[in-house]
């Protein structure tokens, strides 16, 4: 499985060492899955951190350690009715060929969520409903 992290969890993850955004990277870097996120949600989430969390941007640097950064192919497709500014993110996942595209933004990616049908095979789910499922299966899912 190759995971694609939006800017909100590469955040959370660094900001909250021990919910469930950090087990997930923990995870990944334990070999679980493989971890991919975008420079511009590197930076939308560095940014954020800086601005709201500054004495966390050094976990947050370590965390990158274990997550490949591509950049995002402005001629590939998106779901139609997706909003402009989350098209980079969405294509930057196709890009990467990853699986899953885990976000907490509900409100611009929940009406995809859950419709792999929907955003051209790449599963968008919430980091609880993407560890939901796995627990469900009895499973790490192993790396692609």
């Amino acid at each position: 499985m190759r995971l694609f992290l939006d800017a909100s969890i590469l955040f959370t993850a660094a900001h909250n060492p021990h919910g469930k955004a950090a087990f997930l990277v923990e995870a990944g870097d334990a070999g679980h899955w493989e971890l991919v996120t975008s420079f511009h949600a590197r930076e939308e989430a560095h940014r954020n951190l800086a601005r709201k969390y500054p004495e966390c941007l050094d976990d947050f640097e370590a965390l990158l350690s274990g997550v490949h950064i591509v950049g995002h192919p402005p001629d590939l497709p998106v779901p139609p009715g997706l909003v402009d500014k989350d098209r980079p993110i969405f294509r930057a996942a196709l890009a990467s060929e990853a699986t899953h595209l885990l976000t907490g933004d509900l409100r611009h990616f929940g009406p995809f969520m859950n419709q792999p049908n929907r955003t051209l095979g790449v599963l968008i789910q919430t980091v609880a409903a993407f560890l939901a499922a796995l627990s469900s299966r009895g499973g790490s899912g192993g790396r692609a």
